[in-house]
C-alpha cells in the first residue's frame, strides 16, 4: 500500500487530485470548529466539560458530523441531511413512476435525480437545524442538567440566523463533496463522512486508555480482529455465472462470452444501521420534548420510552428491549433495501433481451426465481453480519463500562473500512491507467 501511495505522489495528475482532496477534508474539519452566530463558544465548551450525560437520540448525527453537532458549529448538521435525502430519493423510485423512469434514462435521468436530492437536502437541513436550535435553547437536553445556557440571545431573529447558517453549512458541505468527486480522488460524500468519523477516533481511544493500559491493549487487539473480519466480508461476493449465446449479425459474430453477476454479501452496506438508528431516535426525541424543564417527574410513557427504547450513556443503562428492537429493525431494513435496489425480474429480463442465460437455468421466470433464491441466502448472511456488527458497541458498553464513543463497531467501522477500500481501489485503477498510457500512444 505504501508503495502505491509513493507511486501516486510521483504522478503529477494523481498527486494534484490527492492534495486537492486532502485540502477539502481539512477545510471541512476547520468548519466543524467554527461556532454558529449567536452561540457562545465558551459556554458550549464549559457545558461539554461538565456534561453528566448527552442526548443519545442525537448520537448518530453527532457521529456523522465529527462532533460538530454538540459544538453547535456552522457544520453542525454535517452530511446527515444529504444521506437521508439520497436514501429517500432512492426509495421513492419504487413508489413514484416518474423517479423510476428517470432512473432508467441513464446520465440525463441521474442528473435530474441528483437535482431532486439537493433540493430535499436543503429542506431536511432546515428541519434538522430548527430542531437543533430548539434543543440549544434548552441545552440541558443536550449536555445534561448542569448546562443552563449556550445562547445569550434566543430571540426570533437570532434563531432564524442560526438556522440559516447551519442550512448554508450543509449546502457548502454538499458542494465540497461534489468537488472531491469531480476533481479529487474517491467519492466526495463518502470521504467527508470518513473524515468526520475518523476525527473522533483519538478521543474515543483516550477514554478507553484512561481505564487501564491492559484494557486499551485488549480493545486494540479486538479492533484489529474486527477490522480484518470487516475487510474480508466487504470483499466477499457470490458470483452468479452468465453465458451469452453466439449471434451472427451480417458476417460478424457477437456474443459467446462468459461473465458473472457479483452479489455482495453486504449489499445494503451501512444503510440498515442508519435506518434502524433513525427509527429508534424518534421516540426518544419526542420524549425529550415532553420532559418537564422544572425537574418535576415526567409522564409515565416518557419514563418507559427512556428506559426501554433509549440508548443509555453506559451499557448498563441500555435495556435488552432496545437491543432486540435494534437488531430486528436492522434485519428488516437489510432485506427491504436489497429488495428495492436489486430486482431479480428486471435482471432476468435484461439477460434474456441480450441473449444471456445462467448455465443450467432456463431464461425468463426460472432465472428470476434462481436469482431471488441466491439473493435471499446471501442477504440473510449479510443481515446477520450487520446485526452482530451493530451490537459490538453495546456489548463493549457492558463489558468495559465506557461511554457511547466506542470506536470499533457499528456504522463507524463499516464506513471507515468501506470508504478506505473504495478509495484505495480508485487510486490503484488510476495508477494502472498511467502505467498503460505508453501503450496507447
Amino acid at each position: 500500500m505504501l508503495s502505491a501511495f509513493g507511486r501516486a505522489f510521483k504522478t503529477p495528475d494523481l498527486r494534484r487530485k490527492i492534495l486537492f482532496t486532502l485540502a477539502i477534508m481539512a477545510l471541512f474539519r476547520l468548519g466543524s470548529h467554527i461556532p454558529a452566530p449567536g452561540i457562545d463558544y465558551g459556554l458550549v465548551q464549559q457545558c461539554q466539560d461538565m456534561a453528566q450525560s448527552t442526548n443519545s437520540a442525537l448520537g448518530m448525527i453527532n457521529l456523522f458530523s465529527g462532533g460538530a453537532l454538540l459544538q453547535l458549529s456552522i457544520f453542525a448538521l454535517g452530511i446527515m441531511p444529504y444521506i437521508t435525502a439520497a436514501i429517500i430519493t432512492q426509495l421513492l423510485t419504487v413508489v413514484i413512476p416518474r423517479f423510476e423512469a428517470l432512473k432508467k434514462e441513464g446520465q440525463a435521468g441521474q442528473t435530474k435525480m441528483t437535482q431532486y436530492t439537493r433540493y430535499m437536502t436543503i429542506g431536511l437541513a432546515v428541519l434538522q437545524a430548527s430542531t437543533l436550535v430548539t434543543f440549544a435553547r434548552n441545552p440541558s437536553t443536550l449536555f445534561g442538567p448542569t448546562c443552563s445556557s449556550v445562547m445569550p440571545d434566543d430571540s426570533v431573529p437570532a434563531v432564524l440566523l442560526i438556522v440559516l447558517t447551519m442550512t448554508a453549512g450543509t449546502g457548502l458541505i454538499m458542494w465540497l463533496g461534489e468537488q472531491i468527486t469531480e476533481r479529487g480522488v474517491g467519492n466526495g460524500m463518502s470521504l467527508l463522512i470518513f473524515t468526520a468519523i475518523a476525527a473522533g477516533f483519538p478521543g474515543s481511544l483516550a477514554v478507553i486508555q484512561q481505564q487501564s493500559w491492559l484494557t486499551f491493549a485488549l480493545v486494540m487487539a479486538l479492533g484489529l480482529v474486527i477490522v480484518t473480519i470487516v475487510v474480508f466480508v466487504e470483499q466477499c461476493q457470490r458470483r452468479v455465472p452468465v453465458q451469452y449465446a453466439k449471434r451472427m449479425i451480417g458476417r460478424r459474430q457477437y456474443g459467446g462470452t462468459s461473465t458473472y453477476i457479483p452479489l455482495k454479501l453486504n449489499m445494503a452496506n451501512v444503510i440498515p444501521i442508519i435506518f434502524a438508528s433513525s427509527i429508534l431516535m424518534l421516540p426518544t426525541m419526542v420524549a425529550q420534548f415532553n420532559t418537564p424543564a422544572d425537574g418535576t417527574a415526567p409522564p409515565q410513557w416518557v419514563t418507559w420510552v427512556n428506559t426501554y427504547l433509549g440508548m443509555g450513556i453506559t451499557g448498563q443503562d441500555t435495556h435488552w428491549v432496545y437491543m432486540l428492537v435494534y437488531v430486528t429493525l436492522i434485519l428488516f431494513f437489510t432485506f427491504f433495501y436489497v429488495s428495492v435496489t436489486f430486482n431479480p425480474v428486471d435482471v432476468a429480463d435484461n439477460m434474456k433481451k441480450y441473449g444471456g442465460f445462467i448455465p443450467g437455468i432456463r431464461a425468463g421466470r426460472p432465472t428470476a426465481e434462481y436469482l431471488d433464491y441466491v439473493l435471499t441466502r446471501v442477504t440473510t448472511v449479510g443481515a446477520i453480519y450487520l446485526a452482530i456488527l451493530s451490537l459490538i458497541p453495546l456489548i463493549a458498553f457492558n463489558m468495559l463500562g465506557t461511554t457511547q464513543d466506542f470506536p470499533f463497531g457499528g456504522a463507524s467501522i463499516l464506513i471507515i473500512v468501506g470508504v478506505g477500500l473504495q478509495t484505495i481501489k480508485q487510486i490503484e485503477s488510476q495508477l494502472q491507467q498511467h502505467d498503460y498510457e505508453g501503450f496507447l500512444r
